[in-house]
């Protein structure tokens, strides 16, 4: 786009909230960026998308958004709708104001979906930006609902010879028909094991049953996110992880230094532990690994990312075992909050967190999906 000083910039549209249990983390990414990305390289567009659905026109300040666990961000519902291009043939956004006046917003370069979860994160809001040929920051289609859903994503990855947690997917129905029967697969797993939700994150809805007497419990969190759970063997060792970036064509995708997540006393890495009360837990980054490790770790993290088609960026998450590199998740639109681990591991590559930003923007223009 083209001011009347003459200098260009993108138009970036940041695209957060949402419909997922998730929302708040969303905003939060969004309060990030909207605080690192340079201002004299582009215009922004904040569209925040409401718990009910409605895409509004926010405030560009990323305060409004920030973390704050005493009260979490959300999207308010400020009246105004935003209106997504008739067709293909226009980048124009329009906007509708609470008393009904419509204006035109101009045009868009990109779209940069921060969106975490459900109706986000799964190829959903991909597939309308595909429809009205929006390029996007981040996966595809196909490669965000591969990666949103664990049971999938473990699937391919086991294909293409990379080591994932054992586990069982159960179905809602399945959990209601035959108890006893998921409570013996979880048994032949080992105990404890931990119960997830398949299309969630940020940990949300994560239990881990330490006996048969804790499965109900733990199905029930779990199913009240996703109508399918997955029931994983718990891993021991140390918890890596790191950044991938990818999707330029001719180019392997790189992938930053390892991050350690180190949890003090008996728990695990939950929603509390990541957001909200961050005492028992050290982000340790880089991390202590010898070059043999944090090349192998690497490279499992590329072929990964490259396993589902994934574009733009990713974190993959490890367990470092007596046995060696176990994946345990692979996220397509990681936490980019400042306590996040994707930024983290970045910066100490060597990118700052605005040079991050306008890499994945570039990578989003170009790519060919």
């Amino acid at each position: 786009m083209t001011h009347d000083n003459g200098t260009e910039k993108l138009v970036v549209a940041v695209l957060f909230g949402g419909r997922s249990s998730e929302h708040s983390i969303s905003c939060a990414t969004a309060g990030g960026v909207l605080a690192a990305i340079d201002r004299d390289r582009y215009d922004v567009i904040p569209i925040g998308i409401t718990v009910d659905g409605a895409f509004t026109l926010q405030p560009d300040d990323a305060t409004v958004f920030a973390l704050d666990p005493e009260a979490l961000p959300s999207v308010p519902d400020n009246g105004t709708r935003v209106h997504w291009p008739a067709s293909s043939v226009s980048r124009e956004l329009t906007v509708t104001d609470a008393a009904g006046a419509t204006r035109g917003l101009g045009d868009i370069d990109i779209v940069f979906p921060i969106l975490h979860g459900p109706f986000g994160e799964d190829g959903t809001i991909q597939g309308l930006l595909e429809l009205i040929g929006l390029p996007y920051v981040g996966a595809g289609v196909l490669a965000s609902a591969v990666g949103m859903d664990k049971h999938f994503s473990k699937s391919v990855l086991q294909h293409s010879g990379i080591a994932v947690a054992p586990w069982r997917t159960v179905s809602a129905r399945e959990w209601a028909a035959s108890p006893d029967a998921v409570a013996s697969a979880a048994d032949a797993l080992g105990w404890p094991v931990f119960v997830k939700p398949a299309r969630a994150g940020s940990s949300v809805g994560v239990s881990r049953a330490d006996s048969a007497a804790d499965l109900p419990a733990a199905m029930a969190v779990a199913l009240a996110e996703d109508s399918k759970v997955l029931i994983e063997a718990r891993l021991v060792g140390r918890e890596i992880e790191c950044g991938v970036i990818g999707g330029r064509r001719g180019e392997a995708p790189r992938v930053s230094v390892a991050g350690e997540i180190i949890v003090r006393g008996a728990g695990f890495y939950d929603f509390t532990a990541k957001y909200l009360d961050a005492g028992g837990v050290d982000l340790v980054c880089p991390a202590s690994l010898t070059p043999d490790e944090l090349t192998e770790m690497q490279r499992l993290a590329a072929l990964a990312f490259e396993a589902i088609g994934a574009a733009g960026l990713a974190r993959v998450d490890f367990f470092l075992t007596d046995s060696g590199f176990v994946i345990n998740e692979l996220n397509t639109m990681p936490g980019f909050t400042p306590i996040s681990m994707f930024p983290k591991c970045w910066m100490a590559t060597g990118l700052s967190y605005p040079k991050l930003i306008d890499e994945l923007i570039e990578i989003g223009l170009e790519t060919v999906r």
